[in-house]
């Protein structure tokens, strides 16, 4: 039995409160949205959210900010979809207050990823802020890039997004395109066609010649989803 008011005993309360608040029906119609056998309580997005804001301000209010931490950190395991998302919705918009010892505790949680769901909080809300504070962080998504595992490599680009949205990393996307246009995996083709849609949405005039320059190369999934936001005609002389 985990010891009381400790980060353990803790997330066992969370743990408690994800099995017995969800919906069965909800969890049962999960699974079609992946390929990978998921296990979930049946949370709504908005709902998991909620709950997890009002318990980092419980936490927060009698506890610190590393407790906050090692409670996100045990949620982070595991197979149950809720606890992993939880466990990001606890220090999603607090990144700014967090330093490089929380950054190479998010980095570890990429051997931890099962799915794109838990992938993609992590990175989006966590990992991509952290570059942005810090741009020299950055240059861990050419590490990422080259590892065997898949997750770590959608994460070399989904992890620029916030940053490409505001115009910054413009090198970086060039390069980590280059260096991932050549994978064969799905979920990796996927992140950086994401990548790329975002960066051609907000700045068509650096992404657009980048986008001609790898028409004839680029796999034709991240070439798609790179152009779902253009014009027909900037769309058709990219895709045609």
């Amino acid at each position: 039995m985990p010891q009381a008011n400790t980060p353990k005993h803790t997330a066992e309360q969370v743990r408690y409160e994800l099995r017995t608040g969800g919906s069965v029906q909800h969890a049962a119609g999960v699974q079609w949205f992946f390929k990978e056998e998921i296990q979930s309580h049946g949370w709504r997005t908005a709902a998991l959210r909620k709950a997890a804001v009002l318990t980092r301000r419980r936490i927060l209010g009698e506890m610190s900010l590393p407790f906050l931490m090692n409670v996100a950190d045990e949620l982070f395991h595991g197979d149950i979809l809720e606890e992993k998302v939880f466990a990001v919705f606890l220090l999603e918009k607090m990144t700014e207050q967090l330093g490089a010892k929380e950054f190479r505790v998010f980095e570890s949680w990429l051997s931890r990823v099962s799915t794109w769901a838990d992938h993609d909080g992590l990175v989006h809300y966590l990992l991509g802020p952290m570059l942005l504070s810090d741009p020299k962080r950055s240059q861990r998504v050419f590490v990422w890039a080259k590892n065997k595992s898949r997750w770590r490599r959608r994460a070399a680009a989904v992890s620029l997004i916030r940053g490409a949205r505001v115009g910054m990393f413009e090198k970086e996307i060039i390069r980590i395109s280059n260096l991932l246009l050549r994978d064969e995996d799905d979920m990796v083709q996927k992140g950086l066609g994401w990548l790329l849609r975002e960066w051609t949405r907000d700045h068509p005039e650096r992404a657009l010649p980048f986008l001609m320059k790898i028409r004839t190369t680029a796999p034709r999934l991240v070439l798609r989803t790179a152009c779902e936001k253009l014009g027909p005609a900037d769309k058709k002389a990219v895709l045609g």
